[in-house]
Order: structure tokens, then C-alpha cells, then sequence
């Protein structure tokens, strides 16, 4: 298993302090898996839990792994931001009282750039076969704005990425070195638009065929 050094941990966390987030999930897998999943952020479950993907989201994407002959021991599961991005709202209880929460929210741009070095380590020094994008902001992290999960779902993509040349950059360099990626949907997708069930489903039984033929190749 491989994880990420305590100082750059540490230092993620000081580089988000003062945004809207709360605690920190640490990213555990084997050291050159088949598969680098990169989600968006933790939400409430995980931060309750310390473990990535642990709510309802977390059992589409372990259905999803299943469905080629993978559990979570077998993979790399990160995200853009390790901290969990969360609003504030209220909520109505049933005898009609409202009660100020937090809700989870997607990550804003400087909160990415923020935890942007710890995802620059992993996927250096974890060296997966392949990385799975799962979502928009796990996409946009690795290949810019303009890369559109609706576009690229299912393509094997062999690309450069962002990342941080040095701590205060602002603004993102490219890898001289290319990386295999198949962007996917988020597995939360589902639930507000259950017609990309389908397509999720033939997304991963791409990247099923895609691990297959980088193992043939090795053989």
C-alpha cells in the first residue's frame, strides 16, 4: 500500500485553511494498481468515516468495479480536493422547525489548486496502468476546462495533464509525459439523471477491455 508523506499532507491542509471545508480523507491503494480513481471531494459520509466512496455514491462505484473483477483493495481511490467543500442551508424537521446545516458542495477552483500537489505526488508515485476520471471536476483537474465528461465518457485517452510546477504557481503546467485516462461519469450521476445508468455501465465495460489489453501486452 501506498500513501502520501505526513508533511504533504500537512501541507495540504495549511493550503486550504480559511476555505469553506471541513476535516481531511486520506487516499490508501496498492502501489502500481490497475486503476487510479480521481473522484471530486469527500462529502458528509466520508469525512464521518476517514475512507473515500463510503456513502451511496461508494456502492455504485464498488457495483461498477465489480462488474470487471475489481474490489477497493485492488485500486487507487483519490480526489481532487481531501477535504470536504460544504455550504450552508437550512433544513425542515417534522414538526416544522428549521435548522441551520451544512451541505455538500462541488469544489471551487482555488480550493483544487490547493490540494493540486498532493494529487501531483500520487499520480507520480503511484504509477497506475490506467486513471479513471470519475465526474467533471476529477476530468478538469488532469486535462483543463475545456474537457467535457459528456464529450470524452469511455475514450482511452493518451494525454499529458496539469499540474503544479511549484507550490505558488497559480496556474497549471503540462506533463512532458503522456498518461492512459478514460473519464466516466461521477457514480452519484445516477441518481439525478438515472438514465446515464447505461452509459455508465458501458463506460466501465470499456475500461474493462482497455486494463485487458494493456495486460495481453505485457504477457
Amino acid at each position: 500500500m501506498i500513501s502520501i508523506t505526513d508533511d504533504l499532507e500537512e501541507l495540504g491542509k495549511q493550503r486550504i485553511n480559511g476555505f469553506d471545508v471541513q476535516g481531511f480523507v486520506r487516499s490508501y491503494g496498492p502501489y502500481n494498481p490497475s486503476l487510479m480513481l480521481i473522484g471530486e471531494a469527500p462529502g458528509e459520509n466520508e469525512i464521518d468515516t476517514g475512507i473515500s466512496f463510503t456513502g451511496r455514491a461508494g456502492k455504485e462505484l464498488m457495483k461498477s468495479l465489480a462488474s470487471i473483477g475489481l474490489s477497493r483493495e485492488d485500486v487507487y481511490i483519490t480526489s481532487s480536493v481531501r477535504s470536504r467543500p460544504f455550504k450552508w442551508g437550512t433544513k425542515k424537521e417534522r414538526d416544522g422547525t428549521l435548522v441551520k446545516r451544512t451541505y455538500n458542495r462541488a469544489p471551487k477552483a482555488p480550493e483544487i489548486l490547493a490540494h493540486a500537489p498532493l494529487l501531483d505526488y500520487e499520480i507520480k508515485h503511484v504509477q497506475p496502468q490506467l486513471i479513471v476520471t470519475l465526474g467533471t471536476i476529477g476530468l478538469q483537474r488532469l486535462l483543463g476546462r475545456q474537457a467535457k465528461v459528456t464529450e470524452l465518457h469511455g475514450q482511452k485517452l493518451e494525454r499529458s495533464i496539469q499540474y503544479l510546477e511549484t507550490l505558488d504557481d497559480e496556474v497549471y503546467s503540462w506533463t512532458q509525459e503522456d498518461y492512459a485516462i478514460v473519464p466516466t461519469f461521477h457514480p452519484a450521476s445516477i441518481f439525478y439523471r438515472p438514465s446515464l445508468r447505461d452509459l455508465l455501465e458501458q463506460d466501465w465495460q470499456r475500461i474493462g477491455e482497455y486494463l485487458k489489453e494493456i495486460n495481453d501486452k505485457k504477457s
